[in-house]
C-alpha cells in the first residue's frame, strides 16, 4: 500500500510539472514585417485570472520599442496543471 501512494504522489508530481506548448497566429496587418519584435508575458491561473494587468498588445510593442504600425501577433501558451503562461509576441520593422 505504501508503495502505491508512493507511486501515485510521483505520477501526480510528474504530471503537474509536465506542460505543452503552442504558437498560433492572432493577427496580421499588411505592414512590413522587420527585425523588431516585442514581448508581454502574463500567468493565467485557472483560465480566467490574469496576474499581469498590463497584459496585451501595447506592453509588448512598448517592450520592444516599436514605434511604427504592428505587422504580426502571435500567441505562445505553455499549459500547466492549473495555470498556464501566455506570451503574446508582436513584430514590426
Amino acid at each position: 500500500m505504501k508503495n502505491l501512494k508512493t507511486t501515485l504522489l510521483a505520477g501526480f508530481c510528474a504530471l503537474a510539472i509536465t506542460s505543452c506548448t503552442t504558437i498560433l497566429p492572432v493577427a496580421v496587418s499588411d505592414a512590413e514585417v522587420g527585425s523588431k519584435s516585442g514581448v508581454s508575458e502574463s500567468t493565467v491561473l485557472f483560465g480566467a485570472i490574469y496576474l499581469n494587468k498590463e497584459f496585451g498588445i501595447k506592453d509588448a510593442a512598448e517592450n520592444g520599442n516599436i514605434t511604427s504600425a504592428i505587422a504580426t501577433v502571435d500567441m505562445k501558451t505553455k499549459s500547466y496543471l492549473i495555470f498556464q503562461k501566455k506570451t503574446l509576441i508582436v513584430t514590426a520593422k
